[in-house]
């Protein structure tokens, strides 16, 4: 057993002080007024090379001045190239044997290239896993000691058409490793689902990020696989370009709404630059059951961006395609998990989710439910107050109305 207390809440997921509550109220109310565009949108395995797919999955979305390109891969390593152009007529063009050859500059382009407004990537290169049991003066930064990491480079990959769903838009990357000296992923998977939106809206289930026609969500999850102790926490390495000297920014956004996310109060949020650019969003929370709720839900920890120029990460082939080889990448780590409370060990399940996205991130505006509690909290006070003005006022009439005899 990893811990009978109840999960911690003190990783910024506490409620909101009284003065946050209304400062977020007031800025956060106009955007429930605003529309969001929908795109026309397309998903399609991309064909063209004889023999077995080669899982190089594009995701179109054409609105009315612009379109915006999303292309996933598990060549090399799971990544995706994120893409913006100002014409509604951009495409993907692929020259699958300079892609699969050892130079794949210029394999991957999206075409006219001067109508490119912003381009970016994320890869995604290890898989952390370290036992939350031993925790040493050594590990003190890290949630315990670490076993040797997975190298996503080294999985072998399901065919991603077998997946493919145009009526819900998504796919999904599944893998295990090639060489599984531990027998740990035998009955055991790394999955990787994506999927497109043509209109806003939510998931069903949580963490239930809002999303618009210029998104798409990523859902990891980790199923079946033979933890290496008895407490074992996983962590998942990202990198993504780096834009100029310095690495994108992640900021944290505070809500007052928990609906969605319950005791959920904060959106972290990577950002590539200056708006309107690209984004990436996610809620610090994870979860140990497929059926998800508060008493499933693991911390979710990310570690500040770091350059990697103390180590070199595995190529990803899409992208070296697509940005050439002298690219600067920039890495952060996530860990799910604490080692009290729910954990992978219950069930043998872990799942994250984030969104991807072009232009201006979603904003949360307030829920109906939010609103109602919050009129009803505020409009008592008020009717209580405007009911004894009335009472006092009609008092004062009473004894004003009132004359002398003499």
């Amino acid at each position: 057993m990893c811990g009978c207390g109840e999960p911690s809440w003190g990783w910024g997921l506490c409620a909101p002080s009284p003065i946050l509550l209304l400062s977020l109220l007031l800025s956060a109310a106009p955007f429930g007024l605003l529309g969001e565009e929908t795109r026309q949108v397309s998903l399609e395995a991309v064909p063209g090379w004889p023999g077995p797919p080669q899982n190089l999955l594009h995701i179109r979305a054409v609105g009315a001045n612009s379109t915006l390109h999303y292309v996933w891969s598990s060549l090399g390593l799971p990544a995706v190239l994120l893409v913006a152009t100002n014409t509604p007529h951009s495409f993907l063009s692929v020259n699958w044997s300079r892609l699969l050859s050892p130079e794949p500059d210029e394999g991957l382009m999206v075409l006219p290239k001067d109508s490119i407004q912003f381009s970016s990537a994320l890869v995604f290169t290890r898989l952390f896993e370290f036992d939350s049991t031993n925790v040493s003066d050594v590990t003190a930064k890290l949630p315990g000691k670490p076993y040797p990491p997975y190298s996503l480079a080294e999985f072998s990959w399901n065919n991603i058409t077998d997946s493919l769903d145009p009526a819900t838009l998504s796919a999904t990357f599944r893998g295990r490793p090639i060489h599984d000296l531990t027998k740990a992923f035998v009955n055991g998977s790394l999955s990787f689902r994506v999927q497109a939106f043509s209109t806003s809206g939510r998931p069903i289930q949580p963490p239930r990020l809002l999303h618009t026609a210029d998104t798409c969500q990523l859902e990891v999850v980790l199923t079946g696989a033979s933890p290496r102790g008895n407490c074992s926490l996983f962590g998942l390495e990202v990198a993504t370009l780096s834009q100029g000297p310095d690495c994108p920014s992640v900021q944290e956004q505070r809500s007052i709404d928990d609906e969605y996310a319950p005791a959920v109060f904060q959106l972290d949020q990577l950002l590539w630059g200056s708006l309107p650019s690209g984004f990436v969003q996610w809620r610090p929370v994870a979860f140990s059951q497929k059926q998800r709720g508060r008493e499933s839900a693991l911390p979710c920890q990310v570690s500040p961006l770091h350059p990697t120029l103390a180590y070199s990460l595995p190529q990803s082939p899409i992208v070296q395609a697509y940005f050439g080889s002298q690219t600067n990448f920039c890495a952060f780590n996530l860990t799910f998990g604490a080692s009290t409370g729910p954990g992978y060990w219950d069930q043998y399940y872990l799942s994250w989710s984030m969104l991807l996205g072009m232009g201006s991130p979603p904003v949360d505006a307030l829920s109906p439910l939010v609103l109602g509690i919050m009129a009803v909290a505020l409009g008592a006070p008020g009717l209580m107050l405007l009911g004894g003005g009335l009472i006092l006022l009609l008092h004062h009439k009473q004894y004003s109305e009132y004359q002398p005899i003499n």
